[in-house]
């Protein structure tokens, strides 16, 4: 059936492969492949289209001698060219192969991975090859051994290697690449040479499965939407990184950490973000978990930071343990649970006062010049002067650290607000946070009205816990222009006592760690009282000086401790 041009043109952008037919008895018919076929294809996908082309030589029943010397030329010139074959259509001499090689064309392309000029590998396979090396080398000491080899074997095909398959590649890489073996096991230079060997000798599909089970597309790519499972977060709930999660990147660390001083340097993360697109911490990391006396990032910082991605970013911090080389689609590992995992409804969490979260987030919200920044930055040990030499553009306005709640290490993310005046508007994940802190300037007689002001429209009708705090207190206290001074204001709502914070002081964490045991224990104040020892409680500011209420507190919370584990008692019996 005849075509039109536009016809034709609308067909061969629809395809996935094309194949130029020309006649082997025929020079003519083979000049058109180079003076009419090809250069119609570059005009109509562009010059830089990867549309797989296969030149299929026809009527090779016709003559004796075959046209593939003439084409190698051909082929060397379009790198869009995959392979020629040449076939009869009268006694169907290689026309299932001419299908076969047209299907790999499509499913394995070799124009990404081969560069057919330079009888080399392209440098962007290279590139990709680099990064799954280095994921691959678990100990990161450049040399893939034969453990290293199995798991890569079962990651990629699922299935060991054979008896002595293992030495015969190494057999045959030591033969083309010297230096491709080093110490009984393989070098970078060495996995580059094995998948060249792989493609010149025409089996591409073993790369491109490699290349595909580490998130590779055609255009070699990574897209890891294919790896990643999605994650839907409904009303009320967040995520949280699973053990399993946290198991893969207390490896990473210590594989990063090549002098083993249980610190990054600046080095070693570029280093181990070096399989990601680009760097995904910034300068602002330092300065938003603890950091050892260098200001590198030690281990607990390094989780907390996790644990905060996670909390504010989950579907970025799906894709960087991605890139950094989890398998979420492991089948070699039946029954692991997934790196990042759903919390339950906040809903639910409120009705039982308790929570089983890890990860509490804590919305700080005051008036300007309240000392927010130095409040937060109290929580990482940090003094005023060392606040104040934070470059302006390197301020986080998300702080985390590790807190102990009644013996459980728990997470808390204090996430620092600008609310210019009480009429602006706070979002709903703002508003949603587990705990709220209301920072005011106690020297300041102005400043109150601000946090009681914002407590009457967004949290007095809520179950969220709130806490006051009362910073520059080393300053004195004044006078609030507020119809209600703020410890009247907190015993109206009950609400505990304004808390008295400094940044000029000798850090304490007590605050936070209340803020902690808040979240924990939504709406249960009698265990908020019971984390403090008794003859503690008047100091840290919990109670009033009204000793009978303090007992009072104290035996409440006991009989309702006591009631929650006869419950579990009697209930298991």
């Amino acid at each position: 059936m005849e075509q039109t041009d536009s016809q034709l043109e609308s067909e061969l952008e629809r395809a996935d492969v094309v194949c130029i037919v020309y006649a082997v008895d025929d020079e003519d018919s083979l000049d058109s492949v180079t003076d009419h076929w090809l250069p119609l294809l570059r005009v109509t996908l562009g010059q830089d289209h990867t549309t797989p082309v296969i030149l299929v030589g026809n009527k090779v029943d016709q003559v004796d001698y075959t046209t593939m010397e003439a084409v190698m030329p051909i082929m060397n010139d379009y790198e869009e060219i995959e392979t020629c074959v040449e076939c009869s259509a009268r006694n169907l001499k290689n026309i299932s192969e001419m299908f076969y090689f047209a299907q790999k064309a499509v499913l394995h392309p070799s124009a990404p991975l081969w560069n057919y000029q330079d009888k080399d590998l392209t440098d962007s396979c290279k590139r990709a090859l680099g990064r799954i090396f280095k994921i691959c080398d678990m100990d990161n000491d450049g040399i893939l051994s034969d453990q290293e080899l199995a798991r890569f074997q079962r990651r990629c095909f699922n299935m060991d290697l054979e008896p002595g398959t293992l030495d015969s590649l190494k057999a045959v890489v030591q033969k083309n690449s010297p230096e491709g073996i080093s110490n009984e096991g393989l070098t970078s230079k060495g996995f580059l040479t094995l998948n060249s060997l792989f493609i010149q000798r025409g089996r591409h599909e073993t790369t491109w499965t490699i290349l595909r089970k580490f998130g590779y597309a055609d255009d070699l790519t990574i897209q890891p939407d294919q790896l990643v499972p999605p994650i839907t977060l409904s009303q009320g709930t967040t995520v949280e990184l699973t053990q399993t999660g946290m198991d893969f990147l207390t490896s990473l660390f210590g594989k990063h950490d090549l002098d083993q001083d249980q610190a990054l340097s600046p080095q070693e993360l570029v280093s181990m973000f070096s399989t990601c697109p680009n760097m995904p911490w910034g300068p602002e990391v330092y300065y938003q978990v603890p950091t050892n006396h260098k200001n590198w990032i030690g281990l607990p910082g390094y989780l907390a930071l996790w644990n905060l991605t996670a909390l504010l970013d989950p579907a970025k911090c799906g894709e960087l343990l991605a890139h950094l080389g989890f398998d979420y689609q492991a089948p070699y590992v039946p029954n692991r649970q997934p790196p990042l995992a759903n919390t339950k409804d906040k809903k639910l969490d409120i009705a039982k006062r308790q929570t089983s979260k890890s990860v509490y987030s804590c919305l700080v919200v005051g008036p300007r010049d309240a000392g927010k920044t130095t409040f937060c930055q109290r929580f990482l040990g940090r003094g005023h002067e060392a606040t104040a030499d934070i470059p302006i553009d390197e301020k986080p306005k998300s702080i985390v650290n590790s807190v102990v709640v009644y013996g459980q290490q728990k997470y808390l993310v204090l996430l620092d607000t600008d609310v210019l005046s009480a009429s602006d508007c706070l979002n709903s994940t703002q508003t949603g946070c587990d705990v709220i802190c209301l920072v005011y300037d106690s020297s300041n007689p102005r400043s109150f009205e601000y946090c009681a002001r914002i407590y009457l429209r967004y949290f007095s009708t809520t179950q969220l816990p709130v806490l006051v705090v009362a910073n520059k207190s080393d300053k004195g206290v004044v006078r609030q222009d507020y119809i209600l001074q703020p410890e009247a204001f907190c015993a109206k709502h009950k609400l505990p006592p304004p808390q008295k914070a400094s940044a000029r002081v000798v850090p304490a964490k007590d605050i936070f760690l209340k803020l902690a045991t808040m979240a924990a224990f939504p709406r249960f104040q009698a265990a908020w009282m019971l984390f403090y020892r008794g003859r503690h409680l008047k100091q840290l500011g919990l109670v009033g000086e009204d000793s009978g209420m303090l007992k009072f507190t104290i035996g409440l919370a006991l009989v309702a401790m006591g009631g929650i584990f006869a419950f579990r008692f009697f209930g298991n019996r």
